[in-house]
Formats: structure tokens, C-alpha cells, sequence
């Protein structure tokens, strides 16, 4: 990252600022990188996620399998080596498989269907109506079960039902034949046009990503009779009997108006398509464990087809992802022992108490908002919890059962480990101290019924965080994400939540008028970019709202707490670059990013994040500074007028 934290080497010195920003700080780079072939996108979250992968394998190939003394490490070593032995996967075929595929083709009647759709949960079938235990977003203080709409095996309802994606719809039909036929099912072209018709029934009545968004409308609690008369048709009692949940008092469902439609919809399907629509998702989800024509089929098409990959990760990265799913902490844990740093603690400590700081003089400043929700905002904001590096507490494995030699076994039985602990704890109170990530994941997040910022230690690494590098690049890099995830707190969604994590709203209607019309006015901004390889394709502002808002306001507070460390004091000119210069550099270089056309087309579609070269640019679009430090003029693509800016946080 050069002597000062920036890549001055990957910078294009022949583009403007203000043409192009992304080229500006990164051209070079974009223009010497070559995408892996076994990536359908490249930049510098997987510049860092592969050097946690490596460390990763370096841990579970070091584990002992006999280590009477670390049975965890021993698990672990046994779960990497059950998925290795690529030898006997191959000569086992689809035995593995053949126990729940017969499960299936012995179902008489549509219930049993639905009680196979209920062990999805802990196993590998597939179903209409997913299950999930959360905090509840009303009583943060416990647990409830969530229920959302689910049954599509393409990636969004918008392949289904819009032209532009017929292409895809078409070789999805081709891929569940190939699947069924794999798996042995009879007919399978004929029953694979009989799934993807009934996908595309269950896609009409899917809410859109951007409706699903909605954390006021998904929140609809129901006991299960409330359930029964409002979506009847489906056998909702065994449907949840089989999932272990037995006589809940109350289900939270997400897409309350698509219940009853997709009821109907599985109680019009005739049998043998319930089967066939059964069979191939399970052999989908199971496709990974299975033989190698089951990996390059879904390979094939997944990874391919669908998003350009050329080639199959190597059997090693595929197996640290499958053993990190199955004991990820037990791995995390010795992670931290050898990666994670005290001062890197100290640092991030600092940097995250300057940008509250900065955020609570945002919100005092305020002009737009009235002082009655300007005092729950602070309040919101004094209650906020940051979590840095790694959990307290480490998850106990004791009870997964893990045998040699037995891939599929072991990942039925880490996925019904997993699943019983969720489902235990409905109507449980809520450990706060638990966390969504493995220290090892290149990522963070906020999450709203806990008010909590999370940052793993594996992200706090160049270029987002390096302790020896200028602090103009570490506000701007991992001060923008610490600032994004602050925002996410107040973003369209994060803002319905208060201080103790309760959804409910504390808004004024005028304030929350004023903040709804700068949120649509920045939504309309990133639907303006176009993508020359992709015409006609654009970002969805409402689906990107969220993240959008997160790097306009994380880069307003981050900016401001970078001028506040200064303390009063003129920021040194490095290598020709201004403090301010850098700052907006060191967030740009974070979001190097690079993507195929078919990867980037999916991103489009589904992704809740803008692509990453966008994000390099577009919310500096709506800051005063970056104009002054990059002297930007009317002149120039990028330019936006002041009274056009977007101004939230």
C-alpha cells in the first residue's frame, strides 16, 4: 500500500477527479489486475478475504484429527478431511443423496410434502416458506420466529417474470433437468418445465426486494390459527411440527401478503410436481457434497453461466468455506490468537469513540430536524454498542457430532446442530453477546434490535486499517466504515429502531417528510449511472438505499472526525497530496473493484450494494470538501450543484 497506506502505483494520473474518480485513484490498478478465474469479481475485500482463506487452511490443515487435548481443533481437522477426500465423494456418487430423494418419491400426500419442507431447516430440502429465529424487533429482549417467503431457485423473482432475463430462465430449466436426472428422478425434462412453471406462479406473488425491504410492513406477528385462516391450503401445523417448532405462540411473518397466494399456490400444484419441485432442490443443496458430475453441473450453471466464473475454485477453498459453516468460532478463535493485535484494538477503540463524536455534532447541527427527534437520535446514539475483533465468549462445539470419512453425515448433522440451537431459544432471552460473524470474515455490520456495530478482525488489515499508515487514509478507509455502519443506525430502515432497538417510530412526520425526500433524491442520483458492457441495466435505488445512505453519511462523519484528530492543526502535504486529498484516496482504494458482466448483471438485480466502482465515487458526489480538495468544476461529468447535493447526516 506504499510508504503512507495508499497505492499511488494503481492511480491514473491522466484522469481527472472530477471525469472520473474511480479511474483517478485506481485506473492503473484496474488496468494491470486480471479477475482470477475462479472469481466473477475481484477487488480489495478479496485481496483480503484470500489472505484470511490462506490463514484459515494453515489452521485446519495444522489440526491434529487424534489431538486428545484440543477436540475441537480435532473436529475441525476431521470435517476438512471428510471433504478432501475428493477420491471417495466421487465413488460414493449419489448414495448419499438417495435416503432423502426416496424420502420424496414415498411422499402420498401433500402434508408429508410439507413436513419434508419443514426439516429444511436442520437438512438439505428445500421450501415454500423459510424459517428463522431473530431477535424480536419489537422486544429485543427476546427471541422470535421469523417467517419469510422462499421457494425460487433462481436468484430473484425478476428472472422469472422479466424479458430482459429470459435467457437465464430458459438454461434454469436445462440445469433442473440435469439435477433430477442426476439424482435419478423419472422424466426429468418433463418434470423440470413443471418446476420452473410453479416457480414462476410462487415469483408473482413474491414481494419485490425493495418491498421485502420494509422493516414496518414485514412485521406482522401471528399465532399459528391467525396463520391457518389467513393463508390456508398449506399444512402449516406439520409443516412447523417437522421443523421442531412445536405449538408456537406466535410466528412474525415478513411478506404477509404473498402467505396466502403461495398457500394456494402449493395447494393447487398437483403431487407429482410438489415432488419434483422436492427432489431437485434437495439434490441442489446437497450438490456440493456429492460426486463430482454434481459439482459441475451446479458449478455450470451457478458460477458460470450465471455469473461468468470460468473456473471452480479449488477443492481446498471450497473446504475451508464448508468447515468454517460447520465451526467457524473454533477456528476464529485461533485466528485471533495469531493475527489479532492489542494496539489494532487500541486503535480501532479510538477511531470508533472519534466517530461518534463526529456523529453527535452532526446530529446537534442538524437544520432540518426538530429538537424532539434530535433527542432521541442522541439518545440512540449514546446506546450504540461496538464490538471489535472477536466475541468474548467462544461457541461450544462439544455436542456436533463429527465422524471420519463421512462428508454428507457431517453436514446434515452441522446444519441440524445449528438449527436446533435457533430453535431452542424462540421466546428465550436474546445473548447480546453473541456475535453474526467469525473473526475471520472480511466484513462488518450493525445490527437494529441490538444497536450494535460489529467489526471482525480479519477487515481491520490494508487497506482499510493499518496502524502505521497516514491517519488521513484510516479515516478515510476504515474510518468510512466504521462512519457506514454508524449511519446504518439512521439509514431508511436502521432509523425505525430507537435506542433500546425497538421498532417503533420516534419521528416526527415532518422530520421524517424531510429525511424521505433526501433519501429519494440520493436514490434517484445512483439510478442515473449506466454500465457501457450492460445496457439499460441500472442500480435500484430503493434495494441500495440502505448501503447508499451508509457511505454518504459514514464519509460526512468520518471527514469530520478526521479534521477533529487534527486538533486545529494544518494536515501534512505527502507525496503532493493534501490531508483531504488523501482522505478521499484512502476511501477510494477500498473500493477497488472489478466484476464480469454476467457477475455484475447479477449484482444489479439482487445485491443490496451498489458494485464497488460506484461506490469509489458517487457519494463524494454530494460533499462540499471533495469538491474544494480535488478542485471539481461545473465542467467537469461528475460535477453535481451545490443546491442539488444530497445533505441527510
Amino acid at each position: 500500500m506504499g510508504a503512507w497506506g495508499f497505492d499511488v502505483t494503481g492511480m491514473d494520473r491522466n484522469a481527472r477527479p472530477g471525469e472520473d474518480f474511480f479511474r483517478f485513484a485506481s485506473g492503473n490498478w484496474a488496468r494491470t489486475t486480471q479477475i482470477p478465474a475462479d472469481r466473477s469479481s475481484f477487488g480489495a475485500f478479496n485481496v483480503l478475504g484470500d489472505l484470511s482463506e490462506a490463514r484459515v487452511r494453515q489452521l485446519v490443515e495444522g489440526y491434529n484429527v487424534n489431538d486428545a487435548a484440543n477436540l475441537e481443533g480435532a473436529k475441525v481437522a476431521q470435517l476438512y478431511r471428510s471433504f478432501m477426500d475428493e477420491q471417495r465423494v466421487n465413488a460414493l456418487g449419489a448414495r448419499p443423496l438417495q435416503p432423502s430423494i426416496q424420502q420424496v418419491r414415498q411422499a402420498q400426500n401433500k402434508e408429508q410434502i410439507a413436513q419434508l419442507m419443514g426439516r429444511a431447516m436442520g437438512g438439505m430440502s428445500g421450501t415454500f416458506f423459510g424459517v428463522g429465529v431473530n431477535d424480536d424487533s419489537r422486544n429485543p429482549e427476546e427471541y422470535a420466529l421469523y417467517l419469510r417467503q422462499s421457494g425460487l431457485g433462481l436468484p430473484d423473482r425478476d428472472y422469472y417474470l422479466e424479458e430482459r432475463f429470459a435467457p437465464q430462465k430458459a438454461r434454469y430449466q436445462l440445469y433442473v433437468a440435469q439435477m433430477l436426472g442426476l439424482a435419478g428422478w423419472q422424466q426429468p425434462e418433463q418434470a423440470a418445465s413443471a418446476v420452473v412453471a410453479l416457480e414462476t406462479e410462487i415469483a408473482r406473488a413474491h414481494w419485490t426486494r425493495a418491498e421485502s425491504r420494509n422493516r414496518d410492513r414485514t412485521y406482522n406477528p401471528m399465532t399459528l390459527a391467525e396463520l391457518q385462516a389467513q393463508a390456508p391450503g398449506f399444512p402449516w401445523g406439520p409443516f412447523l411440527d417437522a421443523a421442531g417448532i412445536q405449538n408456537p405462540r406466535r410466528a412474525i411473518v415478513a411478506q404477509n401478503t404473498a402467505f396466502p397466494k403461495i398457500a394456494q399456490i402449493f395447494a393447487g400444484a398437483e403431487l407429482d410436481t410438489l415432488k419434483a419441485w422436492q427432489a431437485f432442490h434437495t439434490a441442489e443443496r446437497a450438490a456440493p457434497l456429492l460426486s463430482r458430475p454434481f459439482v459441475d453441473a451446479q458449478f455450470e450453471f451457478r458460477s458460470k453461466f450465471l455469473q461468468g466464473q470460468p473456473q471452480q475454485r479449488e477443492r481446498w477453498k471450497r473446504g475451508v468455506g464448508f468447515t468454517e459453516g460447520a465451526m467457524g468460532e473454533a477456528i476464529g478463535r485461533d485466528y485471533v490468537k495469531l493475527y489479532y493485535t492489542p494496539e489494532a484494538q487500541r486503535q480501532m477503540t479510538e477511531l470508533v469513540a472519534n466517530l461518534r463524536t463526529a456523529m453527535r455534532s452532526r446530529l446537534q447541527g442538524l437544520t432540518w430536524m426538530s429538537s424532539e427527534t434530535k433527542r432521541e437520535a442522541l439518545a440512540k446514539l449514546e446506546t450504540f454498542t461496538v464490538r471489535i475483533g472477536h466475541p468474548d465468549e467462544w461457541r461450544d462445539y462439544s455436542a456436533l457430532q463429527v465422524r471420519p470419512n463421512d462428508l454428507f453425515g457431517n453436514a446434515m448433522r452441522a446444519r441440524q446442530f445449528d438449527w436446533d440451537r435457533d430453535r431452542q431459544r424462540v421466546g428465550r432471552p436474546v445473548e447480546r453477546g453473541e456475535w453474526g460473524m467469525f473473526p475471520q470474515t472480511v466484513n462488518a455490520y450493525y445490527n437494529p434490535p441490538r444497536n450494535e456495530i460489529v467489526f471482525p478482525a480479519a477487515i481491520l488489515q490494508p487497506p482499510f486499517f493499518d496502524p502505521k499508515a497516514d491517519p488521513a487514509i484510516n479515516y478515510g478507509a476504515i474510518g468510512g466504515v466504521i462512519g457506514h455502519e454508524i449511519i446504518h443506525g439512521f439509514d431508511d430502515q436502521g432509523r425505525k429502531s430507537d435506542g433500546r432497538g425497538v421498532l417503533r417510530d420516534w419521528w416526527t412526520p415532518a422530520d421524517a417528510a424531510a429525511f424521505e425526500a433526501q433519501a429519494a433524491k440520493l436514490g434517484a442520483q445512483y439510478e442515473t449511472f449506466e454500465f457501457p458492457n450492460l445496457p439499460g441495466q441500472r442500480i435500484n435505488g430503493r434495494v441500495a438505499m440502505g448501503e447508499n445512505i451508509g457511505d454518504l453519511g459514514g464519509l460526512t462523519i468520518a471527514y469530520e472526525a478526521y479534521h477533529n484528530s487534527l486538533n486545529g492543526r494544518e494536515a501534512p502535504v505527502i507525496d503532493g497530496f493534501t490531508g483531504d486529498q488523501r482522505f478521499f484516496l484512502g476511501w477510494a482504494q477500498v473500493w477497488r473493484t472489478m466484476f464480469r458482466d454476467d457477475a455484475l448483471r447479477q449484482q444489479l438485480a439482487v445485491g443490496p450494494h451498489s458494485p464497488g466502482m460506484i461506490r469509489a465515487y458517487a457519494p463524494l458526489r454530494n460533499l462540499d470538501a471533495w469538491y474544494e480538495a480535488f478542485n471539481i468544476q461545473p465542467s467537469d461529468p461528475l460535477y453535481v450543484p451545490p443546491e442539488e447535493r444530497v445533505r441527510i447526516w
